[in-house]
C-alpha cells in the first residue's frame, strides 16, 4: 500500500516537472503527454481545452520569450485512488523578447490528476499568482565574448543540451 502511494506521488510530481520542463524547451509534444485531452487549463490569460493551451502557449509568434526558467518548489499530492489533487508553488522567470528584460513571476500551480489505463496526468490545472518583478536584463553580458565562447546556453527546443544528455540512455524525458 506504501509503495502504491510513493509510486503514484513519484508519477504525478513527474508529470508536474514534465510540464515545466516543456514549457521552458518549448516542447509541445511532452506537454500535450502531460494532459488528458479532455483536461481544462485556467492560466487567467488563457482558460479552457488543455490542449487548445497547449496550441496558444506553444504558437505564440512572435516569441515573447527569449528564455523561460520555471522551478516547482513545493509540492504537495493528495490521493484518492485513480483521482489527486495537488498544489505546486512555482517560479517562472521570462526572458521578454522585444526588450532586454527579466520578468519573475511566482504562485501556485492547483492541479486534479487522474489515473487512467495506469497512467497519471493533469485533467484541471489552475494557475494562482502571488507576486511578479519586472527588471532590466542582469546577464547581457553573457551574449559577448569571452562568456559567449565558454558558457552553455539552455535552448528553447530540442536543440538544448538535456535532450542529447538524455538520449545517451535510449530514452527521453
Amino acid at each position: 500500500m506504501i509503495d502504491d502511494q510513493i509510486r503514484d506521488q513519484f508519477a504525478i510530481t513527474r508529470v508536474t516537472h514534465q510540464v515545466a520542463r516543456a514549457l521552458d524547451r518549448r516542447d509541445k509534444r511532452l506537454l500535450q503527454a502531460c494532459f488528458w485531452p479532455d483536461a481544462t487549463d485556467d492560466h487567467g490569460v488563457f482558460s479552457g481545452n488543455a490542449n487548445d493551451f497547449v496550441d496558444w502557449v506553444m504558437g505564440r509568434d512572435p516569441e515573447p520569450y527569449l528564455r523561460t526558467h520555471h522551478n516547482i518548489t513545493n509540492l504537495l499530492i493528495d490521493l484518492a485512488g485513480d483521482r489527486a489533487a495537488g498544489e505546486a508553488y512555482f517560479i517562472a522567470y521570462h526572458r521578454m523578447a522585444a526588450e532586454a528584460t527579466d520578468v519573475i513571476v511566482a504562485g501556485r500551480y492547483l492541479d486534479r490528476f487522474e489515473r487512467r489505463a495506469g497512467e497519471w496526468r493533469i485533467v484541471h490545472r489552475r494557475a494562482v499568482y502571488e507576486w511578479t518583478t519586472h527588471a532590466p536584463a542582469s546577464d547581457l553580458a553573457w551574449g559577448e565574448p569571452p562568456l559567449i565562447d565558454v558558457l552553455t546556453r539552455g535552448q528553447r527546443g530540442t536543440g538544448d543540451p538535456s535532450y542529447a544528455n538524455l538520449a545517451w540512455l535510449g530514452g527521453s524525458v
